[in-house]
Formats: structure tokens, sequence, C-alpha cells
């Protein structure tokens, strides 16, 4: 199984080496619409809170042993000198022991006041334990689901909330599913279990659920049944501009577009702010081949906007993504010769010429996209269309003179082309180019990280231990080598080194607590110490914040060992329905055959 190891960038990279140069246009949307689309997220669990949240807490109330009485005074010290992470310890401390729901909240108030997120977690799980109808604890696991991407548990809280009469932002959190390619199957699967009950209609916010029902239907290819869901919300809120956003999108995806454009237009009505709306409006003039309506459409909705600039931008990536590059040029065009220019701009400016097949000129203005955001792949970008040009020497030779412009850049700038040149399998000159680069920058941990990973991946153990160590002696303190090495002795299970492995990692744990893949070494080297019991809460609070498959197979072999062969089934049966591509847990399946799940295809 991989080390514990994620390269800087590296995620954003390969989706930019993959794929199209552009946002997804949905991506955009989202973005743009700001409170529109995430108002039921932006009280989510990270976010900072501009005053003490305590002066609003629920008062203690009950009497107190003298143990309680120390601990809630502890905590109450705690929280008035400002350590709140003590202060949330202490009163979730007493929630445990009182049984009373007002000390979970408080806890969970001095918790997020302090952005601890292990401790916003357990002590939201312990208020919604306490208050199963509270919609405020619900909300907050909701988020922090969404967050590491357990989509179907961030479902399951708004669920509960709506189910308790509360406003559960499911449609809000559907666009988010489909914008983020979510395992929209499964959350389809969920939804309707939800609208088959026989109370479902009767739910105060049942119109949102039918709306996000309805929005992932028509993503996956069920127009008639979203059709049923918005003829079914248009009977009960006819003025809901969600309802006309998921019909103008229904449309569109029917190839309807004289009832998309009226669709947006009634929505753009009734929320002339919402750039959603703005956008589906010119998407379906475009596709009426409306062309130059959509234009003068879309010139006087900025001159509305007073020329909003993020507007402008995606209007353009609109356009350009239709196929209509000449009309997007226009729309970027104030900004050329203009200082302050947009990253994004000079991006788009490059794409429309790179589709045009100028290349160079595609060049200068992807070399123009100064450091931020864009920076990566906006330089990612320019080198995949010199290679695919037949122009790798050049694409080489431009990334070089990149990272003598752009010392901050050096390192990732060198991980690109390694990437590069591994996706045309010439390993021979990446591994060259990296082992160049250490000799100049020998303490440059991330680069020793991706020679380490490459080492492992061929097996040569000792080589990628001999980078990590390199990384520690730099850096006694970097968690990541420390956890690196530490899993990988462990996973290896090599003679007399399992102690040495468990106090790297019980370093690593030291210095980052919070972390899923720490927690998950930790154990995982329990279990190969035969202490399975030890390791089966390390591996329930890793999967808990990184429900993937690595710790899932971790989780389901620990439960098997103790006994709870059945639970490790259910386990298994349930990440198995999330994806079909799951390496992990088919190696599991294959040591252990007596634990496939029923009606899961056998090991071979």
């Amino acid at each position: 199984m991989r080390p514990r190891f994620i390269l800087p960038g590296s995620t954003l990279m390969s989706a930019i080496l993959r794929g199209s140069p552009l946002l997804p246009m949905a991506a955009t949307a989202l973005l743009l619409s700001g409170c529109q689309t995430l108002s039921g997220l932006q009280d989510g669990p990270l976010s900072a809170w501009p005053e003490d949240p305590m002066r609003g807490a629920p008062p203690i109330t009950r009497g107190l042993d003298a143990a309680g009485l120390s601990t809630l005074l502890g905590a109450e010290l705690a929280g008035q000198r400002g350590d709140y992470r003590y202060a949330s310890q202490g009163y979730l401390e007493a929630a445990q022991r009182y049984n009373e729901p007002a000390l979970a909240e408080r806890a969970t108030f001095a918790a997020r006041f302090g952005n601890e997120a292990s401790l916003i977690e357990a002590s939201a799980l312990r208020w919604r334990e306490l208050a199963p109808q509270a919609e405020a604890p619900n909300r907050l696991l909701a988020a922090f689901s969404l967050q590491r991407g357990d989509w179907l548990d961030s479902l399951e809280q708004r669920l509960s909330i709506v189910e308790a009469g509360g406003h559960g932002d499911v449609a809000a959190f559907a666009e988010i599913a489909v914008a983020e390619e979510a395992p929209l199957t499964l959350i389809l699967q969920r939804l309707r279990e939800h609208l088959s009950r026989s109370d479902a209609d009767q739910l105060a916010h049942h119109s949102d659920v039918l709306l996000a029902t309805a929005l992932i239907e028509a993503t996956l290819g069920d127009t008639a049944s979203a059709q049923q869901r918005l003829d079914q919300v248009a009977l009960l809120e006819p003025e809901s501009a969600s309802l006309w956003l998921v019909s103008a999108r229904l449309a569109l995806e029917v190839e309807d577009y004289p009832t998309a454009q009226r669709a947006a237009q009634q929505g753009l009505a009734l929320s002339p702010d919402d750039v959603r709306f703005i956008l589906l409006l010119a998407q379906a003039e475009i596709r009426l081949n409306n062309i130059r309506a959509a234009e003068v459409q879309t010139d006087a909705l900025l001159e509305s906007h007073g020329g909003n600039q993020d507007l402008r931008l995606s209007l353009a990536q609109l356009y350009l993504e239709e196929g209509h590059p000449a009309p997007a040029q226009r729309l970027l065009q104030p900004f050329i010769g203009k200082p302050g220019v947009p990253n994004v701009a000079y991006y788009l400016l490059g794409a429309i010429a790179q589709a045009a097949g100028e290349t160079d000129n595609a060049l200068l203005y992807y070399r123009q996209v100064s450091e931020g955001d864009d920076f990566l792949p906006a330089r990612a970008t320019a080198a995949s269309m010199l290679i695919e040009a037949d122009r790798l020497l050049d694409a080489r030779a431009f990334l070089r003179i990149e990272r003598m412009r752009f010392d901050r850049y050096f390192t990732e700038l060198v991980m690109l082309e390694v990437q590069l040149l591994d996706r045309l399998n010439q390993l021979e000159d990446a591994n060259a180019l990296l082992n160049r680069e250490i000799t100049r920058t020998p303490d440059d941990a991330s680069l020793l990280y991706m020679r380490a990973m490459r080492r492992w991946e061929i097996g040569d153990i000792a080589g990628m231990e001999s980078d990590l160590r390199q990384i520690l002696r730099a850096d006694p303190d970097n968690a990541e080598a420390l956890n690196a090495l530490g899993y990988t002795l462990a996973d290896l299970n090599l003679p007399g080194r399992l102690e040495e492995a468990f106090t790297l990692i019980e370093r690593a744990y030291e210095i980052d607590p919070d972390n899923p893949a720490v927690l998950d070494s930790m154990g995982w080297v329990y279990y190969r110490l035969g202490e399975p019991e030890q390791a089966l809460p390390w591996l329930e609070s890793a999967y808990t914040q990184l429900p993937d498959q690595e710790v899932a197979a971790h989780l389901a072999e620990v439960l098997h060992a103790l006994g709870r062969s059945d639970e490790a089934r259910q386990l298994l049966q349930r990440f198995m329905q999330r994806t079909t591509v799951h390496p992990q847990i088919d190696k599991l399946l294959e040591r252990l055959p007596e634990l496939t799940p029923s009606g899961a295809p056998q090991p071979y």
C-alpha cells in the first residue's frame, strides 16, 4: 500500500495534464454565485467568528460534584484567557459525564472559536447525540463531511435537518455534487428513499429536496423523472428561483433551448443579481445560434452590473467553451493594455490563441500570467501545448527559463517537468532531471519526497528510506516524512523494525495530531504489533475524517481480527457501492476472501 504522501499541487497538475485548460462552467458558476449557492455552508466548521461566541452560550444550571465543578471551572477560565482548545476539551468531558446538551453546545462554541477541527467534530457529534432534533450540530457535521469528500454522510446530515422540520440546503448540496463529480447515483438513491417516505410531502422544505433530486436526475439523463419533480415544485412554490434554475438546466440537457431561454429569463426576473441565470441565458442564446443577440444581451447585463469583472471573464469562458472565440476575445479586450489585468484574462487569451493554432502567441499570453493561483496551471498548459505541437525541447527550455524567472515556483516547476516526461514515458530523463535538481538543492523536501515515492513505486525501499532520512536530518519535525517512513516500515512488517516504526509515527502524531493519515498509520502499526484492540479507535477516527479505500481496508482487517467480520463486510460493501475502482480493497479480499460482501464478485 502506498505511503501517505501528497505532492504539492499534484492534483491540480494532473487535472491540467489530463484535459482542458479551462475550469468547468458549473464550478465557475458556483464560485461566482457566492452566497446564493452556498448559503447553507457559509457557517461551516472552519470559519472564524467575529466575536466571542461564549457570550451567547447557554448557562450551566445543574448541580455538580467536586470533579465536575473542577472540570467546568477549568474550562470556563481557559475560555476567558483564550485557551479555547482546553476550554472545549473541558466542556466536552463534562458533556460526556453529565449527558447535558448545553455542555456539548458550549464545547462546540469554544472549539469553533479556537478553530479546532477535531474538537469541533467531536463536540458536534456529542451535541447531536444528546439533542437529536437540534439543527446546528447537523449543519456543522454536514459541512465537515463535505470538506472531506464524504458526500453520503453530508447528505444524511442535511436530510436529518429536513426531517426535523429545518432547511437542509439539499438543492445547494446537489449543485456542488454535480459540479464536483460526486457519486451521483448513490446520492440519488438516498434522495429517492427520502421522498418515498409517507410523510415526505408534509415536511416544510419538501420542495428543496425535490429540486435536488430533479437536478441530479437531469444530470444522470433521467429527464422524464426530473421534469415530474419540477412540475411538483411548480405547484408548491412557483416563485422559487431555484425552480427556474433547475428548469433551465434541464431544458439545456434535453436541447430544448427556447424553454431554457424562457426559464433563465424567469429566474433572472426573480433574482436579477444571480450570475447563474445570466450564464444560463447566455448559453441558451448561444445554443440557439443567436450569437449577436447573446452579445447584445450580455453587454447590457454587464452594463447593468457595473461592468462586473468576474462576470465578464465567465462570459468569455462560456463563449470559448461553446466554440465562439471571437466574442470571447471581444469581452476580454477591455483588459488588454491596462494595469492590474487579472491572471485569468491572460489565461483565456492564451486559450483563444491556442485554439486558433497560434502557438507562439498563446505562449506569450500564458507567460504573462503572474504569480498566484493561475501561475502553475498556465505553465502546465503552455508546456503541454508545446509538446502537442511536437516541440518537447521547447517545452523543457520554457520550464527551465521559468524556474530561473520565478524562484518561488522552482520546486513545483521541476515537479511539473518530471510529470510531463513521465506522461511521455521518458522515465530516464525524468529521473535524471530530478536527481540533477536534488544535487543542486539537496535539502528541498518536496523534491526528496517525490524521489522517495518514485523509488517506493519500483521497490527501492532502501532508496526511499535514504531520501526520507535526508529530509529528517534537515527537518526532524517533518510530520509527513516521519509518517511516510513509519507507515512504510509498519506496512512492510520488517523484522525488528516495528518498534522503530511506532516511534516515528508517534512523533508524527505529536506534531500533527489532527492528520487522518497519521491516525491511520497509528492504527496500522498497533495492528502490526499484535494489538488490534488498540488499533481500532485510531482507525475508526481516521475513517471518520478520511473515508478512503486504504483506511477502509485497514479498518475492515482489524474488525475481522477482533471477530467482528460481519461489520467488516458491511463496511466494505458500503465502500464498494461508492466506487467501482478500489484496488486496495481488492488486495485485501484476495488475502481474506471470507470478507467478500454478499453479491460482490469473488476475488481471483
